[in-house]
């Protein structure tokens, strides 16, 4: 095997769920071996990084990943941005992809994660699933994370998190599930994985 994935990610709340989501859906990855997560300081930080790192990087055979959050932006106009930066950078093969709206929507696109994670059973109740069953489509799920969750941290969440998020449909977060499938093609690709 040659090569990795490496994730450019917006913060260090996304490398830390990452960092645990990866070997448990992708059996035998290890951190640094099959993958690298790389966190910045925010969507400028990234901005500005992206076009940098794709054109100076030496290392034969990785490939490149970009995640960020959307929020509430224009998502193909953001996504054709990232993508046409890729080109210019000769990485035409990276895979971008949009946390709709915030990373906080991939926990609550699972209820019985949060309550596991966050050893709260009543998060995963009737009435909050009907609430959130498209969690995609809130504004700001960090603030339903954060009402929801007693000293809810945002570090602190994404570890918790990353040992019980579930993938298929097992989570509501559509953003979530094409992530997720984004990277088993990539992976597929290099040769790191069977698809069905």
């Amino acid at each position: 095997m040659q090569g990795r994935l490496i994730f450019l990610v917006e913060e260090p709340s996304m490398k830390v769920l990452l960092d645990g989501l990866l070997p448990r859906v992708f059996a035998g990855w290890q951190d640094r071996t099959h993958f690298m997560c790389v966190p910045h300081q925010g969507k400028s930080d990234l901005d500005k990084s992206v076009p940098r790192k794709l054109k100076e990087w030496r290392i034969p055979g990785d490939r490149f990943v970009i995640v960020r959050d959307n929020d509430s932006g224009d998502c193909m106009a953001l996504k054709s941005r990232y993508v046409a930066a890729c080109g210019l950078a000769g990485r035409p093969e990276s895979l971008v992809r949009l946390v709709c709206q915030e990373l906080e929507s991939w926990y609550l696109g699972d209820l019985w994660a949060m309550a596991q994670a966050f050893l709260q059973p009543d998060l995963d109740s009737p009435s909050l699933r009907k609430r959130f069953n498209d969690p995609d489509s809130w504004h700001k799920p960090s603030v339903e994370v954060d009402r929801l969750v007693l000293d809810f941290g945002k570090v602190a969440g994404a570890r918790a998190m990353s040992a019980h998020l579930r993938e298929g449909d097992q989570n509501r977060s559509t953003s979530f599930r094409v992530f997720l499938a984004g990277v088993e093609r990539v992976a597929s690709e290099m040769g790191w994985v069977q698809t069905a």
